[in-house]
């Protein structure tokens, strides 16, 4: 199969009928193979019967209902676990992202073997109370992952397939999906200027929370990729520079005490700082090992990401799946 599409919805019922058709105009004018997932994120509304109506019109069209309302993340790992396409296309159901991009996106991943293409819409519709924290945010992310990406929060996004059979999303974490490509080995990613269409139907369904969240979990994200199984290293570190400055000033103050009669060192600031810098750096040392002693008995401790292999018997590589947590095998049935 060429493509899977996979699109997480909330109370889009006004939206999702004219999607699906616009997608399926799109496929049949390229002559792709496709598949359409609809992951309705535990709406109210009258989606999931417009999503079943769909999927006996269409065969190409699959749906998962939630129980609840568990975010964007959970609806996007759950719908890549389920996708059997070549390219794995994601959008909004709100009509905002273009269908007529997919063609492009899907050239780019398989012509030109980008990991994953991340679009960008140059030209918004949205308020400034929405534009200019994204774009803070935004600055903020390619600072710190060193992704030259413009939007890395935009919805219509292609990816390989191994990239969504090998990443974990999670909590908010949707919004960061090309630093956790990026930490998970996959580094050729792209960038392509897309299509803003405002929005036709209802209202957008991300409050104030994604500003307080958003940063929170790009610290995250960015500790676990490069200390996640090396945890002592930073730890350590750390512990090491915060001991040192406590041993040094205190020493300074001892040998004060020693040769200068009368000297209370117990009355200086620095005493007190020395003291600090002490207990800071023993207790970043335990939080140090602890954590090494997790990773080490983490199922996940020495599973690595393989790309290719090749010399290996059926049963070998049947023995290291079976013991690589992050090879996981796409389900047989749905």
């Amino acid at each position: 199969m060429d493509i899977s599409v996979v699109i997480p919805l909330l109370n889009e019922e006004e939206s999702i009928g004219e999607l699906e058709q616009w997608i399926c105009k799109v496929m049949e004018q390229h002559q792709f193979s496709y598949e359409i997932l609809f992951i309705d994120d535990g709406s109210s509304d009258n989606s999931w019967s417009i999503i079943k109506q769909m999927m006996e019109d269409n065969p190409s069209v699959k749906g998962i209902k939630f129980r609840r309302n568990y975010g964007k993340s959970a609806a996007l790992h759950t719908g890549f676990s389920f996708t059997k396409g070549d390219v794995v296309i994601t959008m909004d159901a709100d009509l905002q992202d273009s269908p007529e991009e997919i063609p492009e996106l899907f050239r780019m991943i398989k012509e030109e073997g980008y990991d994953l293409v991340s679009g960008w819409k140059k030209k918004r519709f949205d308020p400034l109370s929405k534009t200019i924290p994204t774009k803070f945010y935004n600055a903020v992310t390619r600072w710190i992952s060193g992704i030259q990406l413009h939007d890395f929060n935009c919805g219509l996004k292609a990816y390989k397939s191994a990239v969504v059979k090998s990443i974990d999303v999670y909590g908010e974490m949707h919004r960061y999906i090309p630093v956790i490509a990026k930490w998970s080995g996959f580094k050729k990613i792209g960038e392509k200027v897309v299509q803003h269409q405002e929005r036709k139907y209802g209202v957008t369904k991300f409050g104030l929370s994604r500003f307080i969240y958003g940063p929170l979990d790009l610290l995250s994200i960015t500790f676990v990729g490069r200390f996640g199984k090396q945890p002592m290293h930073i730890m350590g570190t750390l512990g090491t520079l915060f001991s040192l400055v406590g041993i040094v000033i205190l020493t300074v103050l001892s040998v004060q005490k020693i040769f200068f009669e009368g000297y209370n060192m117990d009355e200086r600031p620095l005493f007190y700082l020395g003291i600090l810098a002490l207990i800071v750096g023993t207790q970043l040392f335990v939080t140090g090992f602890l954590a090494e002693l997790v990773a080490r008995n983490s199922p996940n401790r020495n599973a690595y990401l393989i790309e290719e292999e090749v010399g290996f018997s059926t049963s070998a590589k049947k023995i290291h799946t079976a013991n690589s947590p992050q090879l996981r095998q796409e389900p047989e049935s749905h």
